[in-house]
């Protein structure tokens, strides 16, 4: 038998593995941070697709540092589920000072969902546990340092273990990653760029976020530097540019597709999207899709809020002393956009966000090689509140994505992005049914 057979055995010995562990393993998935703001979420998300999982029977746990913690985070879904039965779903205690607990929880999981941020500190433990023992890895972090640092450290073992660890699978970054995937299928021909504009809406009594994102920022936006010289380790080559070069926007412009004032998207989005596209690229040989990303932040009032609240925090972040106080009054510094307490239930329920996706690219008989794109797409990716509600719909549906359809990911384990990893897959339709819709307009 010559290498080449020994390395498809070896495949097919592991996709085999995948239903040996739905098997063999009591959990198909653990929820770690279950007790943190959002793991909240997430627990409550998990209880309403349960009849979604593999033969209709989802076998899942909770797991944090706290056993009471947990107990009230069951009590609290269970209540507001109004299913009595989450009372007696396992909790398992394990902690990420303590590698032995991890070790021991991801033994027993298919997936790992890890809710514990800011990843930069404590999320690089877990990913290690799940590749050692044979779990699959799902975390919705924004934070690009955190997730290419994961690929740079573990595709490699992720790979010989075939286990996936997929990172930002929540609102950063499925919405703009799948959004992309979803235009260039969508289109007729050859896809080249697309331009992303997001927006959010909100009810009577507003909206904000938990401080968490925002101690997620100071963190990345105060060690940008080593951002940069992960990625020199790399060493790649830049994309190759299909048609005509994208004209990017000024830092701060009025967009007439979405008729406000609109800044370029700072989050993750660009960086996931970018890497998935050299996977496609490396791995199927697509052309790639330039991408430029966009957040429309309202009027006129707006844009004072921000330049006054963007001078502050970019004075701040450079200093420990200015971290400190960034961290310690999230509300004060940010207008309210974000706070300790998180949103109420009821801003949440009232919230929206939507992607107003705008493509070119050359029709189909067109060469992409020769004159400019002949051809647009409008696609519109829209769903429910971002944070809390369409991240926990967004992550749950990755994880139920992998364990009914894993044989339309791909053959070997390894770090990827959602988009790489879920190409061959009904995520979008998925993620539709349970309303963040994507649709060509």
């Amino acid at each position: 038998m010559d290498i080449v057979d020994l390395q498809l055995q070896k495949k097919e010995t592991r996709r085999e593995g995948d239903g040996g562990l739905l098997k063999s393993r009591p959990y198909h998935l653990i929820i770690f941070g279950a007790s943190g703001f959002t793991g909240q979420f997430v627990v409550e998300e998990v209880a309403r697709v349960a009849s979604e999982g593999p033969n209709g029977n989802l076998k899942w746990a909770v797991a944090g540092r706290s056993k009471q913690k947990l107990e009230k985070v069951l009590e609290q879904a269970a209540a507001e589920l109004s299913k009595p039965e989450l009372r007696s779903v396992d909790v398992i205690v394990a902690d990420v000072g303590e590698p032995g607990s991890l070790a021991a929880m991801c033994k027993q999981a298919v997936i790992v969902l890890n809710c514990v941020g800011p990843y930069r500190f404590f999320g690089e433990q877990m990913v290690k546990a799940c590749v050692e023992n044979g779990a699959h890895h799902i975390d919705i972090s924004g934070e690009p340092q955190f997730l290419e640092g994961m690929q740079l450290n573990y595709d490699s073992q992720a790979a010989e273990q075939g286990v996936y660890v997929i990172g930002s699978c929540g609102f950063d970054s499925i919405p703009a990653d799948m959004g992309v995937l979803f235009t260039r299928d969508q289109f007729k021909g050859t896809l080249t760029a697309v331009e992303s504009f997001l927006t959010f809406g909100t009810g009577e009594d507003g909206g904000c976020l938990h401080d968490g994102t925002w101690q997620s920022a100071v963190h990345g936006f105060s060690e940008g530097h080593e951002l940069q010289t992960l990625r020199r380790k790399f060493n790649y080559k830049p994309l190759p540019t299909v048609g005509s070069k994208i004209k990017r926007r000024g830092n701060l412009f009025f967009s007439n597709e979405v008729q406000q004032y609109s800044v370029p998207f700072l989050g993750s989005d660009p960086s996931v999207v970018k890497r998935t596209q050299r996977f496609l690229l490396e791995e199927h040989h697509d052309k790639p899709v330039q991408y430029g990303a966009y957040v429309g932040i309202g009027g006129i009032g707006n844009v004072f809020k921000l330049l006054f609240g963007g001078l502050i925090f970019w004075l701040f972040v450079k200093f420990s002393f200015g971290r400190k106080l960034l961290l310690k009054h999230p509300e004060f510094f940010s207008f309210g956009v974000f706070s300790m307490d998180g949103p109420t239930r009821k801003q949440m329920k009232d919230s929206t966000f939507q992607f107003e996706f705008f493509g070119e690219g050359y029709t189909e008989g067109q060469d992409p090689s020769q004159g400019k794109p002949n051809g647009k797409i409008r696609i519109l990716v829209k769903g429910p509140e971002c944070a809390y509600v369409a991240t926990p719909i967004a992550m749950v549906q990755s994880a139920l994505t992998m364990l009914n359809e894993p044989t339309a990911l791909p053959k070997k384990g390894g770090v990827y992005t959602p988009a790489a990893l879920f190409a061959k897959t009904t995520l979008t339709d998925r993620l539709h049914k349970h309303g963040i819709e994507f649709t060509v307009l």
